[in-house]
């Protein structure tokens, strides 16, 4: 096999493993939803004390994610999404003898939530982007769009387990996945980059230095491009933290309705297997959604992508703020849809956007800096829910608060403008 074909084989090969990653570790950070109203019922716990460990994963996540960043750069995801596994599988299995709220706060909250962040988004976000350049959004997203095939599979599932066998047993369950599937597929399988095989990214051309660059085609600021990125040099920038705050709002809205929503529509009268099934039903489209709105991404512009994915999840949060579900139950689908065709793209941009404003050695480090203001969003996001629905009895002003945050993340992205320093339209 020659070289060209042996980059894409094997850059599909990561893309794969990747897939099969992500369908596992985002379900079972994501089915916590299902936990929620589960852990509240048995304990007496209000809402405000129940989602407030996954915030505190995501609060505490700000001293992890560049610890994990400084991992991926020296070991590479053969060491760092093990890592997080077992901090996974330990949160879980922790879960089952839990009996108070500080239990749950170090099981549920820590080990799970700062654990997800090396095998997730944002652990394959920093590395993923190095193995494509011409068909970068694409492959992002196919490796994306496992959170979906794992979630009409993992969380229908976990909500059986939940009602034959209570809660505690569907925890055990994901811990023994994490780690029976996730460590040694990973450790055995995963790479870093192409270079690390004596190959180069697919689309990237000459060059066969390690960083992300890629070809000069579609480059529209040489000076940019050309600048070795480091994080006191980005941070300096406006880009960066319009970046940063397009992160903190996208995943503010995102959160917030993923983690809340369950528990929402079953007050509506919504039964727990239909609003368990919604959930899955995004990720499902969500699969379509991730691949679509990252191949479109290649043609359209990040900054266009990015619009279509925040309409998504802010349409969605206009329904949930509007709509009486339990009189129009047909309209959990349109909410459904929205989020997933939409909403779930974003995923498939997330890292190629500062990949393209940043790229270079210090990569890594740089996007773990800006993924803190996405990992305070969605803490934000849950906290602020349960927050809002204690005080004043629901949800809606809520919801209302995620239109709003979804309309801030789109004027942020277009502000960061990384097309003007790389058009990838027409690649």
């Amino acid at each position: 096999m020659n070289v060209q074909g042996s980059r894409i084989y094997y850059g599909w090969v990561v893309v794969a493993i990747s897939f099969v990653t992500m369908a596992v570790a985002v379900n079972a950070r994501t089915g916590y939803s299902l936990l929620l109203p589960q852990i509240s019922n048995e304990l007496g716990w209000n809402t405000a004390t129940t989602s407030g460990p996954f915030s505190l994963g995501f609060i505490a996540s700000t001293a992890f994610v560049p610890v994990l960043g400084a991992v991926m750069d020296r070991y590479g995801p053969r060491i760092a999404i093990p890592m997080g596994a077992v901090m996974v599988a330990a949160g879980y299995a922790g879960a089952v003898v839990i009996g108070s709220p500080v239990g749950l706060y170090l099981s549920l909250g820590l080990l799970a939530v700062m654990g997800s962040m090396a095998m997730s988004y944002i652990g394959h976000s920093m590395f993923l982007p190095n193995w494509f350049v011409r068909r970068r959004g694409l492959a992002v997203g196919i490796a994306f769009s496992g959170v979906g095939v794992g979630a009409v599979t993992l969380l229908p599932l976990m909500q059986w387990a939940i009602d034959a066998h209570g809660w505690r047993v569907a925890c055990l369950g994901i811990a023994m996945l994490t780690l029976g599937v996730i460590l040694p597929l990973n450790l055995l399988f995963q790479r870093k980059r192409p270079e690390d095989m004596g190959l180069q990214p697919d689309g990237k051309s000459g060059s066969t230095s390690t960083d992300i660059r890629g070809s000069s085609d579609g480059i529209v600021d040489q000076a940019w491009v050309s600048t070795d990125w480091t994080l006191r040099r980005a941070m300096k920038t406006a880009r960066f933290w319009w970046i940063g705050s397009a992160f903190f709002c996208g995943l503010f809205v995102w959160y917030a309705i993923q983690i809340h929503q369950t528990n929402f529509l079953m007050r509506q009268g919504i039964d727990s297997v239909t609003a368990a099934s919604a959930l899955g039903l995004i990720a499902l489209f969500g699969i379509g959604g991730q691949i679509a709105l990252g191949a479109l991404s290649d043609k359209i512009g990040r900054e266009t992508a990015w619009t279509l994915a925040q309409c998504g999840f802010g349409l969605a949060a206009l329904l949930l703020a509007t709509v009486s579900f339990g009189q129009f139950p047909y309209l959990i689908y349109v909410m459904v849809a929205l989020q997933g065709l939409l909403g779930y793209g974003m995923a498939s941009i997330y890292g190629a956007i500062p990949a393209e404003v940043f790229s270079g050695k210090h990569f890594a480090k740089i996007f773990s800096i800006l993924s803190l203001f996405g990992n305070f969003g969605a803490a934000g996001g849950v906290l602020a829910l349960g927050i809002i629905d204690d005080a004043f009895g629901g949800y809606r002003p809520g919801w209302w608060l995620c239109v709003l945050a979804s309309g801030i993340s789109v004027v942020s992205i277009w502000m960061a403008a990384p097309g003007k320093v790389r058009a990838v339209g027409g690649a």
